[in-house]
């Protein structure tokens, strides 16, 4: 019997995959539980419809964060921050401080866990950040930090 799995199954595979397993495996443990549906002409047609409606939200998602990472690239922040002898900020400039910077000068809202940074800001200077919108979009980000 076919069957389209509603979820992931350990052993047969992921959600949305049409699976062969035989009759009885299907009736006791399959349907009972909500793992999956009989592959019949409507389900498989819901299936397609919905594998359809997937694929353009993805493309979507992916228009907008490219869209969204041609105005982060060459943008540039300024944090200002209280310094000591020779530039040294006391402490280090955090993702959290460069997502705020981010949302008061160029009115856009990141999430900081999608901010990373190669190394810690600890000086006053010009670094890079990489902001990763999506997985296929990561963008760099000029961070400016000057002393107080």
């Amino acid at each position: 019997m076919d069957i389209i799995l509603i979820q992931d199954v350990k052993s047969l595979g992921k959600k949305g995959e049409i699976v062969k397993v035989s009759d009885g495996y299907a009736r006791n443990f399959i349907l009972p539980k909500k793992l999956g549906l009989e592959a019949n002409a409507k389900n498989l047609n819901d299936l397609k419809l919905q594998k359809a409606a997937q694929a353009k939200l993805e493309k979507e998602q992916l228009e907008a964060a490219q869209e969204l990472g041609k105005k982060i690239d060459g943008s540039a922040v300024t944090i200002r921050i209280k310094t000591g002898e020779n530039g040294r900020v006391f402490g280090s400039v955090s993702v959290k401080e460069i997502a705020e910077a981010m949302q008061e000068q160029l009115g856009l809202t990141i999430d900081k866990k999608k901010i990373s940074l190669a190394n810690p800001i600890r000086n006053e200077g010009t670094f890079t950040a990489s902001v990763k919108l999506h997985p296929q979009v990561t963008s760099e980000l000029t961070v400016k930090v000057e002393g107080n």
